[in-house]
């Protein structure tokens, strides 16, 4: 990871004032959660920025990460809609970068404002209605323009593989105290095929996934709580919107955190399933396929299978990739995903009930 330590106030005001900014600048603060990139609020006598450094760790490719934000944003302006705007340098770029670290801007959304939980199903359908709305909107353009930031991010198979590479080589000898973990993952091999093959054979379309689809990444309107945009792009890419869709579901319409230790807490809540896909599908109901309505309800559990998998491969590993605060943390987490997918899968036919009848009503209306 990118040594943050040096961004002295010197070094921050250097860079600053290589942006073309507006008004003489009062203060840069630190500014929000994220633990990826390293972010800084610009207060000037007139607006406020957004300034970041890049986590070039995570994200080594600056020009292609920048490239594809410059395009989404573009497209998602050029419709009329609300997204980040990217401020440049004073030579034109995108991004500048300065002793060896890049840094970009944004101009801040004034009267704004995000959620970092599901608080109740009107703010979750809400969330389904902001994120089929950027789907909506994307899908006018050709996915295929943009890159890979992260390879195989949602390839399925391929995280399959690694668990699998990871039982093998069992670096810290716990690969035998989970097998039945490992069974439960390797009992549904067969399903994580589905939507990368469909994709390669033309049956799914392509289209632009946000890839992180955490409700904190949408911005609503701090008076009347309507969502107003998708922030945090950096992991725009090519790829399904069942993606989207499904890892929303995973999360969202859990009733306990990822690493909840009691799994009699841990249920998959066919109300906020339902509020979520009221949104999403209203948003996209001009532009969804037959065959990824579905899907959809599958998706909630492939994305679950995919993330579960990840957290147990890293557990076997010694824990590597996911920062932890104890020892099973990542076993913990791995049991959390296993118990959604059992729920998802005795759930299965509500669910898919629950996308038919919105599907259908939608298209009464349309």
């Amino acid at each position: 990871m990118s040594d943050y330590k040096n961004l002295t106030p010197h070094i921050l005001d250097q860079v600053v004032h290589e942006f073309s900014i507006v008004g003489d600048v009062k203060s840069i603060e630190p500014y929000g959660s994220g633990h990826i990139n390293t972010t800084y609020l610009v207060t000037t006598d007139s607006r406020r920025y957004v300034l970041q450094c890049m986590n070039t760790s995570i994200f080594p490719d600056t020009d292609q990460l920048m490239r594809n934000i410059e395009l989404v944003t573009d497209f998602l302006s050029q419709r009329g809609q609300e997204t980040l705007s990217l401020v440049r340098t004073r030579d034109g770029h995108t991004y500048l970068e300065y002793e060896g670290k890049p840094f970009r801007m944004y101009d801040f959304i004034e009267n704004s404002m995000s959620y970092n939980l599901v608080e109740n199903p009107a703010v979750f359908e809400s969330a389904g209605l902001a994120f089929g709305q950027f789907q909506n909107d994307l899908s006018y353009f050709d996915a295929s323009e943009l890159s890979e930031t992260i390879k195989d991010f949602h390839n399925t198979p391929v995280r399959f593989n690694q668990l699998l590479a990871a039982v093998e080589s069992d670096p810290v000898h716990r690969a035998q105290a989970v097998r039945e973990e490992i069974d439960f993952f390797s009992q549904r091999r067969d399903e994580y095929r589905v939507v990368v093959d469909e994709l390669e054979s033309l049956s799914l379309p392509l289209r632009v996934t946000h890839n992180d689809t955490k409700l904190n990444n949408i911005l609503f309107d701090a008076d009347s709580n309507k969502p107003r945009a998708i922030i945090d792009l950096d992991t725009v890419m090519p790829g399904s919107m069942l993606y989207d869709f499904g890892d929303s579901i995973r999360f969202g319409a859990a009733t306990a955190l990822e690493d909840e230790k009691d799994l009699s807490l841990v249920h998959f809540s066919l109300e906020l399933f339902r509020s979520y896909a009221n949104g999403f599908i209203a948003a996209q109901r001009q532009t969804i396929t037959d065959r990824e309505a579905q899907l959809l309800a599958f998706s909630g559990r492939l994305m679950t299978a995919e993330c579960g998998m990840r957290f147990l491969a890293d557990y076997i590993s010694g824990d590597v990739y996911f920062s932890t605060k104890y020892d099973e943390h990542n076993l913990v987490r791995a049991r959390t995903q296993i118990k959604l997918i059992q729920e998802m899968e005795e759930k299965y036919r509500e669910s898919q009930e629950i996308i038919d009848s919105i599907m259908n009503s939608s298209a009464l209306t349309h």
